[in-house]
């Protein structure tokens, strides 16, 4: 499980579209209670931070927007409750940037 800090114009697509799926179970667990990755770094950076969630979400779909993706899965604006900015990270960008040239995919990196 993985949300970026780069902007979502340098992922490829599987990345693009797996951080988008991923943000939707983070949502989902910070919204509804739900359990399931509630301990997972990721999901713990972003407690209190739905608006800066929501946010990201708002990139993501631009960026897929822009390239010929359709969106269906908007999450409920109502429950972006809590600070505006997200402040922590798991990887400092150039790590992530290292972790992406790493895997050999498409991403302008």
């Amino acid at each position: 499980m993985r949300l970026w800090d780069l902007d979502p114009r340098r992922l490829c697509r599987p990345h693009l579209a797996g951080e988008h799926r991923e943000l939707h179970a983070i949502w989902t667990v910070l919204t509804e209670g739900r359990t399931g990755h509630s301990r997972h770094p990721e999901t713990l950076r972003r407690e209190g931070r739905l608006p800066a969630l929501y946010r990201r979400h708002d990139l993501l779909v631009s960026e897929m927007s822009r390239r010929g993706c359709d969106h269906r899965s908007p999450p409920d604006p109502g429950l972006a409750r809590g600070r505006a900015v997200r402040d922590t990270v798991v990887d400092p960008p150039a790590r992530q940037i290292r972790l992406l040239r790493a895997k050999g995919c498409d991403c302008s990196v």
